[in-house]
């Protein structure tokens, strides 16, 4: 019999746990328990429930009994940048707030007192978005600075998650790369920066590198879930996890992981800390075997979710898809990467304003809404390719598409359209399956991550879509 691997991979909007065994030398995943996720409003900011999603990773571990499939090992991913500051006594202090939160408002004035943009990129080579940890950690500083002389550790979402199923804190790489405070070269805390903007040492930790073992259990949880097993830093970012799963071993592609957000890049062995890069709004963020994702962060799917929310779910992603194809001559873009879209009060309303706000065609039908959405979603992939290809001055002959944006036949076929390559759909459960295979590299299921990659395309496929 062989073994099981548990994939806990948590979403903004929802969160899975996903078994994966061998079946004649092919993964075979199996979905055993899903939860919903998202920011409440606590105390005047946007929130995450840290209680409650611990809780919702216990429960799905006890699923794993309840079936008789108890996993040798787990990993959690999930988003990049939030954080919990944790006391000595392991309480987290304040509030877990999110990403899309407005404390970080001016809070990147505040950071450029102290070192400017162009000095900060050339440190970490990440791209400016104003939820990063480094905009998040001075609006602690200027709001709560109770907060940071009372915290003992900064742990990032899974990193949290971890030390709460095993009592041992820790940092993982990927997701620490998320808030550009970590040095490309020492690929450890850039100290001397952290020094500078007056945030205290001892709340950045080790930083582990995908496929460290954590730990097992605590007591407490392995009795309450009836097993114990090991508990692993995979490449704890969801996008860290989603490219090690595209099944592709040469260098001739680019890869989209496409879900709430479209992360599209490519795979380097350096950081690229340029001022045309920087220009450019490209990051580098870290990946599996110290292995670089140099990419873009672009709005992605968030849009098309927020419009379907403000219909009460009333079609589901593919009838949006049907609904935009059919409204496909609607001429209006906008562009997705824009800061108005990034938590409207109104996503529907706000492509109608921006249309309205740039002199174009408003969209009247939610066929129209989506279809300026998905449209616009791939000229900005098109953009990001020719941007890439300038920077990094050479071509690339395809694109992979990865996670749960990979069902979007209509987007695929667009991106194709627009970006004139080959495009590769697959596999839909990305980020699962790169969490899995760096358990299973771990464990010697696979050799090599060229052997795993190629186990992924046997196992998974991909469904492929040429420009028309």
């Amino acid at each position: 019999m062989s073994n099981y691997y548990l994939a806990v991979d948590i979403g903004a909007s929802s969160g899975r746990h996903i078994l994966c065994h061998m079946v004649n030398g092919q993964m075979q995943l199996e979905e055993i328990h899903r939860f919903e996720n998202g920011m409440k409003m606590k105390d005047g900011e946007l929130c995450w429930e840290m209680d409650r999603l611990f809780q919702e990773v216990v429960n799905g571990l006890k699923k794993c009994k309840e079936i008789g499939k108890i996993p040798v090992s787990m990993g959690i991913d999930t988003w990049g940048v939030d954080f919990a500051l944790v006391d000595k006594d392991g309480n987290v202090i304040g509030n877990t707030v999110g990403y899309r939160d407005s404390r970080t408002n001016g809070m990147d004035e505040e950071v450029s007192k102290i070192i400017s943009e162009e000095d900060l990129y050339k440190r970490t080579g990440i791209q400016k978005q104003m939820y990063n940890t480094i905009y998040q950690l001075m609006a602690v500083k200027m709001k709560h600075p109770e907060y940071l002389e009372q915290a003992e550790a900064m742990l990032m979402v899974p990193d949290y998650l971890q030390y709460r199923l095993t009592g041992v804190m820790a940092q993982e790489y990927t997701e620490a790369t998320t808030g550009q405070l970590i040095n490309p070269e020492t690929k450890d805390w850039d100290y001397e920066l952290i020094d500078m903007l007056g945030f205290p040492r001892k709340i950045f930790l080790p930083v582990h590198k995908p496929g460290t073992v954590l730990g097992n259990l605590k007591p407490e949880i392995a009795k309450e879930v009836g097993f114990d097993l090991e508990v692993m830093q995979i490449g704890s970012h969801d996008t860290a996890s989603a490219v090690l799963a595209v099944p592709a071993n040469d260098d001739d592609f680019m890869y989209i992981s496409s879900g709430t957000w479209s992360l599209m890049g490519v795979e380097a062995t350096e950081a690229n800390c340029s001022m045309k890069s920087r220009a450019a709004n490209m990051t580098n963020e870290g990946g599996y075997n110290y292995r670089f994702r140099f990419l873009k962060n672009i709005m992605g799917l968030w849009m098309i979710q927020s419009v379907r929310h403000e219909t009460g779910d009333a079609y589901s992603f593919a009838q949006l898809c049907e609904m935009a194809e059919e409204a496909k001559d609607f001429p209006s873009r906008v562009d997705c990467n824009d800061n108005c879209f990034l938590a409207p009060k109104n996503m529907t309303e706000e492509v109608k304003d921006y249309c309205r706000r740039t002199g174009q065609q408003i969209p009247e039908t939610i066929g129209e809404v989506a279809t300026v959405v998905y449209a616009s979603l791939a000229d900005c992939y098109a953009k990001t390719v020719a941007e890439m290809e300038d920077i990094t001055g050479r071509t690339y002959g395809r694109i992979h598409i990865v996670g749960g944006g990979s069902n979007a036949g209509y987007l695929n076929q667009l991106t194709a359209n627009a970006c004139k390559r080959n495009v590769y759909a697959g596999p839909t459960e990305g980020t699962a399956i790169g969490n899995l295979t760096a358990q299973m590299l771990k464990a010697k299921e696979f050799s090599t991550v060229e052997e795993a990659r190629d186990n992924i395309f046997k196992s998974f496929g991909v469904k492929e879509y040429k420009p028309q």
